[in-house]
């Protein structure tokens, strides 16, 4: 097997999660939608714009971070 500098890459197949939301967090999601497409003049669904915020709120999580490195 050859030397190569790039490691395997990892699994990077979607995992599909169902949630429930109440009615007050929705109409937050769909503002905050509303407000994205005014900012960057792309509308983007609620469901596509969920992972991203998720990703956000944990990589500045800094007490989750050093739990989660532990």
């Amino acid at each position: 097997m050859p030397d190569l500098k790039l490691a395997q890459l990892p699994d990077r197949t979607p995992v599909k999660l169902g949630v429930s939301v109440m009615p007050d967090l929705h109409q937050a999601l769909s503002d905050y939608a509303a407000l994205y497409a005014q900012a960057y003049g792309r509308e983007e669904s609620v469901a596509d714009l969920i992972p991203a915020m998720l990703s956000a709120f944990l990589e500045s999580d800094r007490a989750f971070s050093k739990g989660r490195s532990k």
